[in-house]
């Protein structure tokens, strides 16, 4: 028996030594199953292509965001929107905004709004990668050159996030940074003036525009990806930016001249189904670009997330009477013009047809029943059902909510409304700001801003003729405001007209409706206290995280 286990054990022995060296010969080379080989993109096209498409999508940085799916550009559809660190909203259950509305930002703390800076430039090293290596894939010169157009445009859309919230960036250029090189070259760290990043980023998007196709034809180049006119509307956009007044950087009738490019496309129109409509059909002529989002890779749901709190949902970004002051009569009058229609005893009574398609206020019919915001007694009001969901200003969103999808468990079937990046109605606004700003307000600015006012479902009056330019002016920051509103714009408009200081330092006010038999009582009240704004909120602060990372040698934003 000792014979035979001295046999077995050696038998052992002899086993292992194969398979340690079978192991050395063969088992540790192992194709990862979690990733795909460089080598594996750059021979197979559709790899390849796949690739690049994923640009589209960058990384989860932060608590809270990309639910269902990763995030795109700017923030898009979240639980706290980025109209909840402005005079639009704000958000019900704080979840890290409030602090931004206060004022109390800071480089170790940033809020929701942490992400941008570590999201774009982990996006901008994958697009030079791709751009570094798409004329070693085995495609047409013709689809190469279609997919570099796409690249240049996702690259100078990652430096908009970047360059329109923190003013100076680093441009990295073509460089692929790798592990190997000096990780700690100030090259890495030095952030370009404003002006350079804007004329960076329009470069590549008179390049990408050149390469990109005109229409996506839901076959080879399927609804969602960049054309042409995608391409000119962020140029349109950064020009605007970047001719006023915090940027100083571009002039106003290269603004206008950009936003007559897309225009001169005569490719898009406004929709004509209604404004509500608007955000709840997936494609249509208004669409210059979108994200777009399906059953299985949805976004937040936004019936259950932003409803009223007798409908079961959560109430979370609320509109401020900020907001609500703003919407013109009918006919055309401000609230606080001498003569107006407004009667302050019925204030929802005969407004501008975007209120009612943006905003749920007491008495708004919603799903088959009436919003009640007072008290004593309202459902939608702290009488009413799981009352910790009841909005502190006393309004509810309606702008981007589908009737048709459920507010109880939706989460199989919700949170599939397209977000939309440029729509044509910016356009027009843009070019009528840039085109008064430059030469004044000649025929073309009213008819941009009266084709908007004008749209069937709308059809406000004209503006009056006559305005000077001072005048204009004031009236096509109005329009953007309502047009625009919770579309991530006035965050970005206050700042570059440099009136933040004006209408980021008020409360953000809500209404306290009282009712009496069949009276009603308005009151504003102080739904969040403590807003604040200081010159250095111009900018967001660089993650503190960021700075150490380079050893102190990337500049941080001013008074932060």
């Amino acid at each position: 028996m000792k014979k035979l286990k001295n046999i077995s054990i050696a038998i052992l022995c002899a086993a292992f030594v194969w398979m340690v060296s079978a192991c050395q010969e063969n088992f540790l080379d192992v194709v990862p199953t979690d990733r795909v080989s460089d080598a594996s993109i750059l021979s197979d096209s559709v790899l390849f292509e796949a690739y690049v498409i994923n640009r589209y999508l960058g990384t989860r940085l932060t608590d809270k965001e990309a639910e269902g799916t990763l995030p795109g550009f700017g923030r898009g559809f979240e639980y706290a929107m980025w109209s909840s660190l402005t005079d639009e909203s704000i958000y019900n259950n704080d979840d890290n905004t409030w602090l931004i509305q206060r004022g109390q930002i800071a480089p170790e703390n940033t809020g929701i709004a942490g992400a941008f800076w570590g999201r774009s430039y982990r996006s901008i090293r994958e697009i030079n990668y791709a751009l570094a290596n798409v004329d070693k894939v085995p495609m047409s010169q013709g689809k190469k050159n279609r997919l570099k157009g796409e690249l240049q445009f996702l690259r100078a859309f990652r430096y908009h996030d970047l360059i329109r919230n923190y003013g100076k960036v680093v441009l990295l250029g073509d460089k692929v940074y790798e592990l190997s090189d000096d990780l700690t070259s100030q090259d890495l760290f030095t952030r370009s003036d404003i002006k350079a990043g804007i004329d960076y980023a329009t470069s590549q998007l008179d390049q990408a525009a050149a390469l990109l196709p005109l229409d996506n034809d839901n076959n080879a180049w399927k609804l969602g990806r960049a054309t042409k006119g995608a391409a000119l509307a962020l140029k349109a956009r950064l020009l605007l930016y970047g001719a006023s007044p915090l940027y100083n950087a571009a002039t106003w009738q290269q603004a206008a001249t950009a936003a007559k490019a897309v225009m001169d496309l005569n490719k898009y129109s406004l929709y004509t189904g209604g404004y509500g409509k608007i955000f709840t059909t997936t494609d249509h002529s208004e669409i210059i670009f979108g994200r777009l989002y399906a059953v299985g890779a949805r976004h937040v749901c936004l019936e259950i997330a932003n409803g009223p709190n007798s409908y079961n949902a959560w109430g979370g970004n609320v509109p401020v009477q900020n907001l609500v002051n703003d919407y013109e009569m009918m006919d055309g009058s401000r609230i606080t013009d001498a003569g107006t229609s407004f009667d302050p005893q019925d204030p929802y009574k005969g407004r501008d047809p975007r209120f009612y398609e943006t905003i749920l206020y007491n008495g708004a019919t919603y799903r088959g029943s009436t919003i009640q915001t007072f008290t004593p007694g309202g459902k939608d009001s702290k009488d009413g059902p799981s009352n910790w969901n009841t909005s502190k200003t006393g309004y509810y969103l309606k702008k981007f909510m589908n009737d048709n999808l459920p507010i109880d468990n939706p989460w199989d079937v919700a949170g599939t409304q397209t977000w939309i990046y440029f729509r044509y109605a910016e356009i027009l606004l843009n070019y009528a700001e840039a085109q008064n700003e430059a030469s004044g307000p000649d025929a073309s600015v009213y008819a941009a801003i009266n084709s908007i006012r004008q749209r069937p479902g709308v059809m406000m009056p004209v503006i009056p003729a006559g305005l000077s330019q001072a005048q204009m002016r004031e009236r096509i920051r109005n329009e953007r405001r309502i047009e625009l509103a919770f579309e991530e714009h006035r965050y970005y408009d206050v700042r570059r007209w440099k009136t933040a200081p004006v209408t980021e330092n008020v409360p953000a006010y809500g209404i306290e409706i009282g009712k009496s038999g069949n009276a009603f009582t308005y009151t504003r009240k102080e739904a969040l206290t403590g807003r604040t704004f200081a010159d250095k909120q111009y900018w967001l602060p660089i993650p503190r995280g960021e700075i150490q990372a380079s050893n102190n040698k990337l500049e941080q934003n001013p008074g932060y």
